[in-house]
């Protein structure tokens, strides 16, 4: 009798240790369910993180648009001692990347750095990466501060790529980069301003909407381009203006000296020669 008692104790305790088993997992499941939406909640918060650091205007195409400004519009602008206002669309303060490119300070032929926290990088690309993760809350992403919207008007193509592409004209494409760019025109050097924004209202009609028409003439730029001059090519051509002289002066005295002393030679041949006995 106590060997059967032994038996039914042993299917006693191994009957409700199986009862307790599909507790356990039951009690566990809403555990493991809440760490799968906390992670799926922190997955979906870096997603929306991701997705609010996402600015949708090209920084490449914004600094090729920079780079047509700044070498076929400001020279002439600043000959005419014009001020543009700050409702312009090609004012400085309408960049939205304006700011940060500023900051790029280039230290060698292989090395960019950052003028926010003093890193360092081997190319371009990488601050501009860099640019985006780190110091994003730096831009003023409002309405209408996107250079790369004006690309069509200023032809920005023509900067970025180092062999023009043929491709064929859409007279749409052609009739909508017209009518913005003419508009640029209007809001930036408005007629009923004066003389001086008259001239350059007409001036940037001829260099840069007339070349928006699929008959090929006129060409973009027709009134050239104009290159800032630099502190540094001021100086240079200081010193080079200074140094002229001297190098001239040491030219003149150089061929001074060699005809004095060949005149000397001459002086002191004859003298030097003796008489042949007769």
């Amino acid at each position: 009798m106590g060997k059967w008692s032994k038996r039914f104790v042993f299917m006693f305790l191994c009957f409700s240790i199986c009862l307790q088993i599909p507790s356990v997992s039951s009690s566990t499941s809403p555990l493991q369910g809440n760490l799968g939406n906390k992670d799926s909640s922190l997955a979906r918060t870096f997603n929306q993180e991701e997705e609010a650091h996402v600015v949708h205007c090209s920084r490449e195409r914004s600094r090729a648009a920079w780079k047509v400004i700044q070498e076929y519009l400001t020279p002439f602008v600043e000959r005419e001692r014009y001020k543009i206002s700050s409702g312009c669309r090609l004012h400085p303060d309408n960049d939205l990347y304006r700011d940060q490119e500023q900051h790029k300070h280039r230290v060698d032929l292989n090395e960019w750095r950052c003028g926010y926290c003093r890193k360092n990088f081997y190319e371009e690309k990488y601050l501009d990466k860099h640019f985006d993760n780190r110091h994003f809350d730096l831009l003023n992403a409002s309405h209408g501060r996107c250079l790369a919207d004006l690309c069509g008007a200023l032809h920005c193509d023509l900067v970025m790529d180092s062999s023009p592409r043929k491709t064929k004209c859409n007279p749409a494409a052609a009739a909508r980069n017209k009518h913005l760019c003419e508009s640029l025109a209007d809001s930036c050097f408005p007629v009923s301003n004066g003389h001086v924004s008259g001239r350059l209202h007409e001036f940037f009609l001829r260099q840069f909407c007339d070349a928006h028409t699929c008959s090929g003439s006129p060409k973009p730029f027709a009134k050239g381009r104009k290159k800032r001059r630099s502190i540094l090519y001021i100086i240079l051509s200081i010193l080079t203006m200074m140094l002229l002289p001297l190098f001239y002066f040491f030219i003149y005295m150089y061929q001074r000296g060699i005809k004095r002393g060949s005149q000397e030679l001459k002086r002191i041949s004859p003298s030097g020669r003796k008489k042949k006995p007769s």
